[in-house]
């Protein structure tokens, strides 16, 4: 009997000891392991690269401090996490949870009017607390200060008309790590990225770019440029976009871009390949587009790309109205599919496109890709459904076709590419083309030849519209891209796709890739919830409770039994 107990006063010991090692040894090695099938809980390698090369302190004030709705704990609960981690990777980062609305009424008044100078501005939720509606000043924002530089972080998705909360908040948490590491490499840079869109080809105007501008001049500078007026390209324009030329681009201005992208600059092409609009067609019936002659094939040609004479048609598309008939001097009209405005779905994995919704294309052209001299990788972005087809020029369109279903059967030539990236080494498009005359004119201006460029990159995209806000005519107010009005809905992969593709061009870390993260959303089914409520609240609550009860006196039944053997 003696030994017994003993033996157990030792085995307690070694357990006590064995515990006692495991956490010596924890307080100095700090491992994880992310068992999710999204990865939820795992930065990126270009994230932990990009945090651990700071220099400096960086402190960070999350206004997300206090009691919120199950939603918005969990984004409170997620940034906090997101925190710790980049703490673990540079103990220089330094963050605090704040809350704006508490203190005194004094302070409050004082921290809103400082906030207000950031242009932080709070939203107002209303939620439930069980007894009775609630409702408080969110900031869903945080404040990151490096050295003399301060950035904005919205930690919370821009919410349109009809979309589910869950969801923008299930999006807001799997952007969390592109965000904090978007920031972090914007404070890092030694100078903002230049961004310039070209005009005096015809391409589309300042307010129908007024949304992607605004986008792009919250983390970069933006400009516009006449390609007439300047004598080179150089190496401070980190990107140019070339949005809907709709006249020819003269020769000198083909070598000036042809010697940027020599020189390691990036393009982004928009290029409507027809002048085509439903607008035409209303006003002529039956309208035949004729070709935009831009004179940009052969240079695409050389860079290894075509962009096709045709137009896809698509029955995964939007919808435009027609009119049906008349209820007195009133028009009725209906939504009917439009094939030539196509709805592609990504089904790539490329961060520029994975995940992204629907993108709204209007009379997209195919583009082929072609074997060249250099050393190109050709991937393609986006590409029509399978149920689709083209058609060569000269196309004859007319709403005629509306009025009689499509047959399946037809739209059988699909996987059209309507947007490539291309990257590496090109090789000039005025290689063994120089006349003497120009090359004595580049000498006389200092401006040498480069016959091929370092590594660099390109995105062709066979339509501009996509990218476009529209305007309105009257008041000049202008909608977010992607909005279509006919539908009264927004596709929110023309803005994600725009964006995507000038933070790829500009990314020199590569932390894009966080962005394209995808966290699976699990939501409950409403209605099984509903009828099944005492089932699981029994199950969650009073089943625990029952089994505690049994073990223990299952467990007191069999220790009587046990010594009131060993006494007899």
């Amino acid at each position: 009997m003696k030994f017994k107990i003993l033996g157990r006063y030792a085995q307690l010991i070694i357990v006590i000891a064995i515990v006692f090692i495991i956490n010596i040894i924890a307080a100095f090695i700090y491992t994880e392991f992310d068992l999710t099938d999204d990865a939820r809980f795992t930065l990126s390698n270009n994230t932990k690269n990009l945090v651990a090369a700071s220099d400096d302190n960086i402190t960070i004030r999350v206004l997300l401090d206090g009691e919120f709705p199950a939603g918005f704990k969990r984004l409170q609960s997620s940034t906090r996490d997101i925190l710790a981690k980049l703490r673990d990777i540079n103990p220089k980062i330094v963050y605090e949870f704040d809350d704006p609305t508490a203190g005194s009424a004094l302070e409050i008044d004082r921290k809103r009017k400082q906030l207000i100078e950031d242009n932080i501005i709070p939203i107002n939720l209303s939620y439930s607390d069980g007894t009775q509606l609630v409702q408080k000043a969110v900031f869903p924002f945080a404040i990151i200060t490096y050295k003399t530089k301060k950035y904005i972080i919205n930690l919370l998705e821009e919410q349109k008309p009809g979309d589910d909360e869950d969801i923008i908040l299930n999006k807001s948490v799997a952007l969390l790590e592109y965000k904090f590491a978007n920031a972090f490499q914007k404070m890092q840079s030694n100078r903002s990225k230049n961004v310039l869109f070209t005009q005096g080809n015809g391409e589309l105007e300042e307010s129908q770019t007024f949304r992607l501008d605004n986008e792009i001049r919250k983390l970069h500078k933006v400009g516009r440029v006449s390609l007439d007026t300047l004598m080179k390209l150089d190496s401070t324009i980190d990107l140019i976009i070339i949005a809907s030329p709709k006249t020819e681009m003269s020769i000198q201005n083909q070598f000036k871009l042809d010697q940027y992208l020599m020189s390691g600059g990036k393009i982004i092409w928009m290029i409507d390949k027809f002048q085509v609009s439903l607008d035409s067609i209303n006003k002529y019936k039956f309208y035949v587009p004729s070709d935009f002659n831009l004179g940009l094939d052969d240079m695409f040609f050389k860079y290894g790309v075509r962009i096709m004479p045709d137009l896809i048609l698509d029955l995964e598309c939007s919808q435009i109205p027609q009119v049906i008939g008349m209820a007195g001097d009133k028009p009725q009209t209906k939504l009917f599919p439009w094939p030539y405005h196509l709805a592609v779905a990504s089904d790539s994995e490329h961060p520029i496109v994975k995940n992204i919704d629907r993108v709204n294309f209007f009379f997209p052209s195919s583009i082929d890709t072609l074997k060249t001299e250099g050393n190109v990788k050709k991937t393609i972005l986006l590409k029509s459904s399978k149920y689709s087809r083209a058609q060569l020029s000269p196309v004859r369109l007319s709403f005629e076709m509306l009025k009689v279903a499509p047959d399946p059967s037809k739209y059988n030539d699909g996987n059209k590419p309507v947007a490539i990236l291309l990257e590496g080494e090109f090789e000039s498009y005025f290689k063994n083309r120089l006349t003497p005359e120009f090359e004595n004119t580049l000498k006389i201006i200092g401006v040498k030849f480069k016959e091929k460029s370092a590594s660099t990159k390109q995105i062709i995209i066979s339509d501009a519209d996509f990218s476009k806000n529209l305007v309105n005519t009257t008041s000049g107010e202008t909608e977010d891209i992607g909005f279509n009005k006919w539908e009264r809905r927004f596709y929110k992969g023309n803005k994600d796709f725009a964006l995507n593709a000038v933070e790829f061009m500009l990314d020199e870390n590569n932390i894009l890739e966080a962005r394209s993260k995808e966290i699976k959303l699990r939501l409950l089914d409403g209605v099984k919830t509903k009828n099944e409520k005492t089932k699981w609240q029994f199950i969650n609550v009073i089943l625990p409770v029952l089994i505690l009860v049994i073990f223990g006196f299952l467990y007191q039944y069999f220790r009587k039994r046990k010594y009131a053997t060993f006494n007899n």
